[in-house]
């Protein structure tokens, strides 16, 4: 579970977002990111059980997204972000695959998984994958567990047009507009505080794996 020394840490980092501060806190980082290491470790062993393409190799340091910002092309100078992340997929965090994330920041726990932002020949297979295998799709997002957990496919990144080769009277065109395919569940403070957190995180990961089944096969049908 996260301890409540993690969340006071990063609640102290996002007011006082600089280089200074943070080097007399050092020892505070250090201990929060442990206790955030362990448990990613704890979520990654289950999650392998639920996702066989996870890399049974994987450790949850490769998995740990980094607390400092890329600040070289971006008017925001904060050297520090604001949460914790931990990204799992096949080998990892990063990369242009299926997967999951969960965020640790006060306030704003979630858990997301899908496919952010394909690259074009991706987002053109997935569509291509929605539009011969539509029912694939329904029975996984329409269920009644899915909706419990995110309501519906994430609708922030969309066409505001009609994508090329589909018709706008298309039965399923809001699928199709879609330029990221990803759900997301809120989490509460005490949700990552309480005992149970890496079961209930778990819980809800097995509940978004089916839609990484489907994104992969879409992008890999071999």
């Amino acid at each position: 579970m996260i301890k409540q020394s993690t969340f006071d840490f990063i609640s102290d980092l996002i007011d006082n977002n600089d280089r200074i501060w943070f080097a007399d806190n050092k020892k505070r980082y250090e201990d929060a990111k442990e206790n955030v290491d362990s448990f990613a470790e704890g979520i990654l062993a289950e999650v392998k059980k639920v996702d066989p393409s996870i890399n049974p190799d994987l450790i949850a340091k490769k998995c740990v997204m980094r607390i400092y910002r890329d600040i070289r092309f971006r008017k925001d100078k904060t050297p520090y972000k604001n949460n914790f992340g931990i990204g799992i997929s096949s080998n990892g965090k990063g990369g242009d695959e299926p997967g999951y994330y969960i965020q640790i920041q006060p306030n704003n726990n979630f858990i997301a998984g899908g496919l952010w932002m394909p690259e074009s020949n991706q987002l053109k297979s997935i569509r291509q994958e929605i539009d011969y295998n539509t029912q694939d799709l329904l029975q996984i997002i329409d269920s009644k567990s899915f909706k419990s957990y995110f309501g519906d496919l994430d609708q922030e990144h969309q066409l505001k047009t009609t994508p090329k080769n589909y018709s706008a009277d298309h039965p399923h065109i809001n699928l199709l507009k879609l330029k990221s395919f990803t759900v997301t569940h809120s989490l509460k403070n005490e949700d990552l505080l309480n005992e149970g957190a890496i079961d209930k995180v778990v819980n809800i990961i097995k509940e978004i794996y089916p839609l990484t089944v489907f994104l992969k096969q879409a992008i890999n049908p071999n």
